[in-house]
């Protein structure tokens, strides 16, 4: 079966249609169903608590396993092969400090959002300001990334090259977006994400066993034409291929690794999802059980990956309208022609709605819990008014996402997925941290920790090779790139953690020993956690 880049459309853009269509339609049946029984703020915002760690565990693969991770991880594999297995190693070991740090001790501390955790101690109107900002400025690159996917991912299936025709796949993917958290809430959101995330596994599952299938079931012989068939050879099976030319690069890996590995379990709308379970013996099962998913999701895309440069062809990814994104893709017409690729793409464009949709429900509840409640009413809101801002709010970043997503068509999503992660590792993790583990810790700590790591990761960023100064920099007319590394986390996420402790040092002591105590004991045991609790303000 012969691969037609030149023709412009891979495979057939009517079953592709259709696919995409059919599954959309399924989720807004389901969404509408669970939307009647939205009574409450916590209904709306984490599900009513009700969700079981079975099913928040699926449902965090489904909000993780984003269109960056699905089609850039393949496509890292099949370019470059080892190096590229790396994205999955570091996305593994992500969620055991999840699971040993954070899941159970936020739990059981916070009620709908990041500033319930930090701000259960401390001054509440600036330390929950602070984690509102942090949330909305994260879920933003986030979820702009996603969107600009969706632009990239039309123009490779239905050959939509105009920048204009992109734009209007990106707004109407906004729109059906909107509508999830609009009307679903956090209840319509996890049912979209377990029915993505469900189809997701069961399709590169089978894509895996077909694909090797091909080979015999001989795991040998797929890695020895996917060499023949790379232009690298046998190094597409050693490390250092993408990362290992000069000690710079080296550094820039390890930077990279480090947002990864740290900001995954620090991003609010991966910690928002440890509210909807009853327990934290559920929040504990949520991780073990994407632990599980990630591991058989990255064990077949290391097959896809690798079996696309073998019956594809590295240089052929490349060339393709999508480059390295396309490679699953491509590996999908290869093995199941026109009717594969369909699912396989609408599957991609229901990983991008499921994401955004999370990220816009985690936006808006920031805003309307920690600003509109907690900073705007000082904790006076009603219910319906309350709800009635996020919903507001999730229009607005909704609108927001979309204008931002049609701007950063063309851009490499993959580096906005990890100036999210930056930005998450350096003002989230060294925040949750102190507030968890450290006694002396105080509001000054935290304000210094949160701002820090956020502007010393945005100023960075803006001044790297991945902003100005190389063919591939977002504006590569221009040149202002004074700080060498792609990745700023080897440098903020320390300053992140030093801000917060040089702030606690001089500033002022106001930690309430009491509420300390409660807090320690609220979050090793459980005792005093529930929906029903809200920390006191000050």
């Amino acid at each position: 079966m012969a691969i037609n880049f030149a023709a412009g459309a891979v495979g057939d853009p009517t079953t592709t249609v259709s696919v995409f269509v059919a599954f959309v339609l399924l989720t807004l049946f389901v969404v509408y169903r669970v939307s009647t029984r939205n009574a409450t703020a916590s209904d709306y915002y984490v599900a009513g608590g009700n969700i079981t760690g079975a099913q928040n565990g699926v449902a965090l693969a489904g909000d993780w396993l984003s269109a960056a991770s699905f089609l850039g991880v393949a496509g890292a594999i099949a370019v470059h092969g080892y190096d590229g297995f790396l994205y999955s190693v570091g996305f593994l070991v992500a969620w055991l400090i999840e699971l040993m740090l954070i899941a159970e001790l936020v739990r059981n501390t916070g009620r709908f959002t990041m500033g319930d955790v930090i701000g259960y101690r401390m001054r509440q109107r600036p330390v929950r300001a602070a984690a509102a900002n942090t949330t909305l400025v994260i879920s933003f690159f986030y979820m702009v990334a996603q969107m600009a996917s969706a632009g990239g991912l039309v123009a490779l299936l239905l050959d939509v090259q105009s920048k204009f025709g992109q734009s209007l796949v990106v707004v109407a993917v906004g729109l059906i977006m909107i509508f999830y958290v609009l009307v679903g809430g956090m209840k319509g959101t996890t049912w979209v994400q377990i029915i993505k995330a469900t189809l997701l596994l069961i399709c590169v599952s089978l894509m895996a066993v077909f694909l090797i299938g091909r080979f015999s079931y001989d795991f040998s012989a797929l890695l020895e034409q996917a060499t023949n068939n790379s232009p690298i050879g046998q190094a597409l099976l050693e490390p250092g291929a993408q990362y290992g030319q000069t000690s710079l690069s080296r550094i820039d890996f390890i930077s990279l690794a480090m947002a990864i590995v740290l900001g995954i379990s620090c991003l609010p709308h991966i910690m928002m999802r440890f509210y909807t379970v009853p327990s934290a013996r559920e929040a504990r099962r949520s991780v073990v059980w994407i632990t599980w998913t990630m591991i058989v999701f990255y064990l077949a895309t290391m097959l896809l990956g690798f079996g696309a440069t073998a019956l594809v062809g590295s240089e052929a990814i490349t060339n393709a309208p999508g480059g390295e994104n396309s490679a699953a893709l491509l590996l999908a017409y290869r093995i199941g022609g026109s009717p594969l690729l369909g699912v396989v793409a609408a599957i991609a464009f229901a990983t991008i709605l499921a994401v955004v949709a999370g990220l816009t429900l985690t936006a808006s509840a920031s805003f309307a819990h920690d600003v509109y409640a907690n900073i705007i009413k000082r904790g006076e809101a009603d219910t319906g008014s309350e709800i009635r801002v996020a919903r507001i709010t999730a229009l607005i970043v909704g609108v927001l996402s979309t204008v931002g997503g049609i701007a950063a068509i063309g851009q490499n999503a993959a580096f906005m997925v990890s100036l999210a992660l930056a930005l998450a590792a350096s003002a989230n993790l060294p925040t949750m941290l102190y507030s968890l583990f450290w006694r002396r810790f105080n509001t000054t700590g935290t304000l210094w920790s949160m701002y820090a790591g956020l502007v010393s990761c945005i100023v960075l960023i803006a001044f790297s090779p991945a902003v100005s100064g190389r063919p591939s920099a977002m504006f590569p007319s221009a040149d202002f790139d004074v700080f060498p590394l792609t990745n700023p986390g080897i440098v903020s996420i320390p300053l992140g953690f030093l801000a917060g402790f040089i702030g606690t040092l001089v500033g002022k002591k106001d930690q309430d020993p009491v509420k300390q105590a409660e807090m320690e004991v609220r979050s090793l045991t459980g005792i005093g956690s529930g929906l029903a609790m809200e920390a006191p303000r000050r």
